[in-house]
């Protein structure tokens, strides 16, 4: 009982550093905020922020532990005879409909977005985590399929479905940070989010088949058009 409640003191005492850090975050900006004046505001010293923060950038990303065991969760946690797609497609649309924080599409996420957008240093730490996702999913998939450590397949996988998930996110977050309302992007979003998942389920092959490239437009081919137009008249 003794040693349940000192761990959940700490994890109080992180989550509440973490909360007055991004609440600090949201009104002056990243770069504009100090440790010291993290510590302060939380009312510890900024040796016990360091404690559970190793810099500046894990407070603001305080659940990333969390946020690169996801994509492997939902592998583990597929439903029998699931594919890996359809298990990703479930759970994006489930995260849309409850505007859940996994996939970004919570609410703030616009907020979020601009804060990482004006810190060169958070723009790195997101870019990090992805490739861990990354990385994370990769081993999840080489495990399940057991395959060799030259196989690029989980790797390539693994790169599709997240470059997938973060792309509809990234549409979606940009349209509300230029100010459109979720009731108008989440329709759409969830259009582009189907089509998206069906072409990771029967991939790209047929795309554009049978077809040849577009015609450009030519302006100078139009006035010959035009010209061969007149004179016959």
């Amino acid at each position: 009982m003794e040693e349940g409640l000192r761990e959940r003191k700490k994890r109080e005492t992180r989550q509440r550093i973490a909360d007055i850090a991004m609440g600090l975050f949201m009104i002056k900006g990243f770069d504009n905020v100090t440790v010291a004046e993290i510590a302060r505001t939380a009312d510890v010293s900024v040796n016990t922020v360091f404690n559970y923060f190793g810099t500046k950038e894990d407070l603001f990303a305080d659940r990333q532990d969390v946020a690169i065991d996801l994509a492997p969760q939902v592998l583990r946690e597929r439903e029998p005879g699931e594919s890996v797609v359809e298990a990703f497609r479930r759970d994006f649309f489930d995260a849309l409909d409850t505007r859940h924080w996994r996939y970004g599409l919570n609410q703030g996420a616009d907020v979020f977005d601009r804060i990482v957008s004006e810190a060169p240093s958070l723009v790195a730490k997101l870019r990090e985590m992805q490739e861990k996702r990354e990385d994370a999913l990769t081993r999840a998939l080489a495990d399940e399929l057991g395959s060799e450590a030259d196989d690029l397949t989980p790797r390539l996988v693994a790169t599709h479905i997240l470059s997938t998930t973060r792309i509809l996110t990234q549409s979606a977050v940009r349209r509300q940070g230029a100010g459109e309302q979720w009731e108008s992007v989440e329709p759409d979003l969830k259009v582009q989010a189907a089509k998206a998942f069906d072409l990771l389920e029967s991939g790209i092959g047929d795309l554009l088949a049978g077809e040849g490239p577009s015609q450009q437009h030519d302006p100078e081919g139009e006035d010959d058009e035009a010209e061969g137009d007149d004179h016959q008249d």
